[in-house]
């Protein structure tokens, strides 16, 4: 059975990466009154190629649901159909899509939360922090501290960064941390993978609240849908990285449930 597509207008496309080739994307739905979805989501995108294939590709959504508006972040692909195509569209022009799709979203009730990400998987933590920390509406987060833990190889390829930026001096339970893995001498920031800090901000997490690392297990009693946890981390990026991660956090005693997770290889 075919999806329903709808046509997505570019309205704004910025490069916000020369070195990198990444493009930051901003869509408007003309034929619909309003396009709902929740943060973390993602939309594919239908075209036909040279050889008049239909060609179909995911992408998460790089904002929170607002009106019948959603924006994309793309890396350009050498002889990637579908980025390349996204690249190449001139404001104005469409693109099909069907969606909203996934379950990578935040859980309810909103906890303490460790966001990872590297590269274009920034996109739904960027979605993530919009609905958290709107401009023109009410604080979603509860008072809870919000950590995001970007990972990238040079500072050219830090996306979002004066927003995320902009946004942690607004709002003191969010903590932005870029980390470069291949840094020159003059960045003065975080330098190593993102599991360096992600230990960092456990383990001072669990000293600031008595806790003793690694946690006790659940109670195997206890059914997967009664737990409560009062973190959680989401993790979106390559598999090496994801897994890694999830390795990482088992070792500190955390539960599978407690780890939300979106791999895009």
């Amino acid at each position: 059975m075919a999806r329903e597509t709808y046509t997505a207008r570019l309205e704004r496309k910025v490069c916000i990466s020369e070195v990198a080739q990444c493009y930051h994307f901003e869509f408007v739905l003309d034929d619909l009154e309003s396009f709902p979805f929740t943060a973390g989501q993602f939309v594919s995108a239908v075209a036909q190629d040279a050889n008049g294939k239909m060609q179909t590709r995911a992408y998460s959504i790089a904002s929170a649901a607002s009106g019948k508006r959603f924006d994309l972040c793309v890396n350009r692909v050498e002889n990637g159909f579908f980025s390349n195509y996204l690249a190449d569209l001139p404001v104005g022009g469409a693109v099909q899509i069907h969606g909203p799709h996934g379950h990578f979203i935040l859980q309810s009730p909103i906890t303490d939360s460790i966001l990872v990400a590297t590269g274009t998987g920034v996109a739904p933590m960027r979605g993530y922090a919009q609905w958290l920390f709107p401009e023109d509406g009410p604080d979603r987060s509860n008072g809870k501290e919000i950590w995001l833990v970007y990972g990238t190889r040079h500072e050219t390829d830090i996306y979002y960064q004066d927003e995320f930026e902009a946004l942690a001096l607004r709002k003191p339970n969010f903590h932005y941390l870029p980390t470069l893995s291949r840094a020159l001498d003059d960045w003065p920031g975080l330098r190593g993978h993102v599991q360096v800090h992600i230990s960092r901000t456990v383990e001072e997490r669990a000293a600031r609240l008595g806790l003793s690392l690694p946690l006790p297990a659940p109670d195997p009693a206890t059914p997967p849908k009664e737990l409560n946890f009062d973190i959680y981390t989401y993790i979106c990026g390559l598999n090496f990285m994801v897994s890694g991660v999830r390795e990482l956090l088992a070792e500190f005693g955390w539960h599978r449930k407690q780890i939300v997770f979106e791999r895009y290889d």
